[in-house]
C-alpha cells in the first residue's frame, strides 16, 4: 500500500538551535499519528513544517495526490498548495479563534470552505453546512449566531466542522483540546474519534496530554529536543517505554 504521506527527513533549524531534526515516518491510509513531548521539544515546529507553514531546511513532505499520485508539498507551487490546504488537508488549530474568522456567522465559516472549492447553490451550501453543525453537536439555530457567541468547546467543534465539510482526507492537528475544561475534553476527543472512524481520516495529532493520543492515535512517536526519542505502536510506547525520557513523560501522568 502506498503511504498517504511520507516525510523524509525533515528537518527545521533556527540559527543554532534545532527545531526539528531528521524526522522520518509514513502515515497510511485511515491511521492517526500522536506526536508528544514537552514545550520545546519541536513536536509543533515538525508539525508546520509538514503542514507548509513553515519551509524546512531539509526534507520531503511527500502526499499521494488523488491527480498527480506521490508529489513533494514542499516542492508545489503555491497555489497548489493552497489548493491541497481547501481539500485533501485540513488543520486544527489549538486555538479556534487562530481557525475561524470570528466576525462571520457559524453557517458562513463552514460554507465558506465549500465555496473555495467551487459550491455556489446557496441552497445547497446552507444544507451541507447545518448537517455539518448537527455532525459537531451544534444546534441548527445558531447557523446564523456568529463564533464570539460560542463558547470555546463550541468554537472548536464549529472549527472542526469548517475544516472537514469539503472532506479531507489528511487532518492536522496542534492541541486539539488544549485550553478546554477537562469535560469539554472528554466531549470533544468522543466526537473527534467518532469522525475519524466514520470519515476514514489520516491524521497527525500533536499534544502534550497523553490520554488524547492513548484514545485517538495508532501510533506514536515521543519528541525530546528535536529529535525522535521513541516511536511505535500507542499502547506500546505508552505501556512499555524503552527510551528514558519516554519512560519520564509517562510515569510523571501517572503520578498526577
Amino acid at each position: 500500500m502506498t503511504p498517504l504521506l511520507s516525510v523524509k527527513g525533515l528537518t527545521k533549524r533556527y540559527g543554532a538551535f534545532v527545531g526539528c531534526a531528521d524526522i522520518s515516518f509514513d502515515l497510511y491510509p485511515g491511521e492517526v499519528m500522536g506526536i508528544v513531548g514537552e514545550s520545546g521539544s519541536g513536536k509543533s515546529t515538525l508539525l508546520n513544517c509538514m503542514a507548509g507553514h513553515l519551509t524546512p531546511d531539509e526534507g520531503q513532505v511527500v502526499f499521494d495526490t488523488r491527480a498527480d499520485g506521490p508529489r513533494d508539498t514542499i516542492t508545489m507551487s503555491e497555489p497548489e498548495r493552497r489548493m491541497l490546504g481547501r481539500t485533501d488537508w485540513a488543520y486544527v488549530h489549538q486555538h479556534a479563534r487562530d481557525g475561524l474568522r470570528m466576525g462571520v456567522s457559524a453557517g458562513g465559516n463552514v460554507g465558506e470552505r465549500l465555496m473555495a472549492v467551487g459550491a455556489r447553490h446557496y441552497g445547497q451550501i446552507r444544507e451541507k453546512t447545518t448537517d455539518w453543525l448537527g455532525r459537531v453537536e451544534i444546534d441548527a439555530s445558531r447557523v446564523d449566531d456568529r463564533p464570539t457567541t460560542f463558547s470555546g468547546g463550541m468554537q472548536q467543534r464549529l472549527q472542526i466542522a469548517r475544516n472537514l465539510v469539503t472532506g479531507p482526507r489528511l487532518v492536522f492537528m496542534d492541541e486539539p483540546t488544549g485550553g478546554l475544561d477537562v469535560s469539554v475534553q472528554a466531549r470533544l476527543l468522543d466526537l473527534l474519534r467518532g469522525l475519524v472512524r466514520d470519515m476514514g481520516l489520516s491524521a497527525v495529532i500533536v499534544t502534550h496530554d497523553l490520554a488524547v493520543v492513548r484514545l485517538l492515535a495508532d501510533r506514536l512517536m515521543v519528541m525530546k529536543d528535536g529529535r525522535v526519542a521513541e516511536a511505535g505502536l500507542t499502547d506500546q510506547v505508552l505501556d512499555d517505554p524503552q527510551h528514558p525520557y519516554s519512560q519520564l513523560l509517562v510515569s510523571s501522568v501517572l503520578q498526577v
